[in-house]
C-alpha cells in the first residue's frame, strides 16, 4: 500500500506545471480514507445492471457494486454505501457525503464544471424502451404530440431531451419515483435510458422491448465522480481504472452483468 500511495502522490506531482510546483498538495482524500479504513461510494440503488437493490433479495448488485468491492480490496478498507440520485449526487459529493461517486455518472462537460470524472469505463448512447402492445412500434413514432416520453430527473438524458423533442411530452421522473414504473403503468409511454436499463428490462420483462436509433445518439462516457481538487485522490482512482482493464476485472463485471458490449476501451 506505501509503494502504490507513493506511486499515486508521484503521479499528481508530475502532473504539476513548474509555475505550480510551488503549490504541490500535501493533503488528500486518499490519505483520509487509508487512515480511517473506509471508503463511502455514492451509489443510485435504483440502476438496472449498474448499482441495483434487487427488490426480492433486498440485495445491492450490478457491475458497480462488484467494482466497488474490488476498490475497497485494492485500498484495504471497509466500504460503505451512501444512496444518492442523477439529481442530488453533486450536492451530496460537494457536502462530503460520500468520497466518490460510482453508478455509472455519465461524464457530460456541463457536470465537469462541478465535479471531476476518472476516465471512463463504459460508453453508451440513448434507446428507448416500450411496451410491445403500446402506441410506440418505431423510433420515428417517438416524437409525436400525444406521446409521453420518461426518463430519469438529473440524469444526462434529461438536457439531452428536452432539446431534442420538438413535439412529445418530456416526463422526468424524480425518485422515489422510477422511470420503470412509469412505463409499467403507462403513465408514460417511452422509456428513454441507455444500453444498461434497456438490456435488464428485456431480460425481465416479455412485454418490454428496445428501440436503437437510426444512428447513435448522445454517445456519452461513464466513469466515476468526485470532487473537483484532489489530484492525489483522482490519479488514484484513474489507475484503478486502467488497472481493472489490464487485469481483466471490469470485462468480468461487465460480461457477468450483460454490459460486455458497452465497455470502454
Amino acid at each position: 500500500m506505501k509503494k502504490l500511495l507513493t506511486l499515486v502522490a508521484a503521479l499528481a506531482v508530475s502532473s504539476l506545471t513548474a509555475g505550480q510546483a510551488s503549490a504541490q498538495q500535501t493533503q488528500s482524500r486518499l490519505y483520509e480514507i487509508t487512515k480511517s479504513g473506509k471508503v463511502k461510494v455514492c451509489i443510485w440503488p435504483n440502476y438496472y445492471a449498474i448499482s441495483l437493490r434487487n427488490p426480492d433479495t433486498g440485495k445491492l448488485e450490478g457491475i458497480d457494486i462488484d467494482l466497488s468491492e474490488e476498490l475497497a480490496k485494492d485500498l484495504g478498507v471497509k466500504l460503505e454505501y451512501v444512496e444518492t440520485s442523477f439529481s442530488t449526487f453533486i450536492a451530496d459529493l460537494q457536502a462530503n457525503k460520500c468520497d466518490l461517486g460510482m453508478f455509472g455518472v455519465g461524464a457530460t462537460m456541463k457536470r465537469a464544471q462541478a465535479v471531476a470524472f476518472t476516465q471512463p469505463y463504459l460508453i453508451s448512447g440513448i434507446y428507448a424502451v416500450v411496451q410491445k402492445d403500446g402506441k410506440v412500434k418505431s423510433w420515428a413514432d417517438i416524437d409525436k404530440p400525444g406521446v409521453n416520453v420518461g426518463t430519469a430527473l438529473g440524469s444526462y438524458i434529461e438536457p439531452f431531451l428536452r432539446a431534442h423533442l420538438k413535439n412529445a411530452k418530456l416526463v422526468a421522473v424524480a425518485p422515489p419515483a422510477t422511470v420503470q414504473a412509469e412505463l409499467m403503468s403507462r403513465r408514460v409511454d417511452v422509456m428513454a435510458t441507455d444500453f444498461p436499463a434497456s438490456t435488464k428490462m428485456n431480460a425481465q420483462f416479455d412485454w418490454s422491448v428496445t428501440l436503437s436509433p437510426p444512428e447513435p445518439l448522445s454517445v456519452t462516457p461513464y466513469a466515476y465522480v468526485m470532487n473537483q481538487g484532489d489530484q492525489i485522490w483522482l490519479n488514484y482512482m484513474n489507475l484503478f481504472v486502467q488497472t481493472i482493464k489490464l487485469d481483466g476485472r471490469l470485462k468480468a463485471a461487465a460480461e457477468k452483468n450483460k454490459l460486455g458490449p458497452i465497455v470502454a476501451p
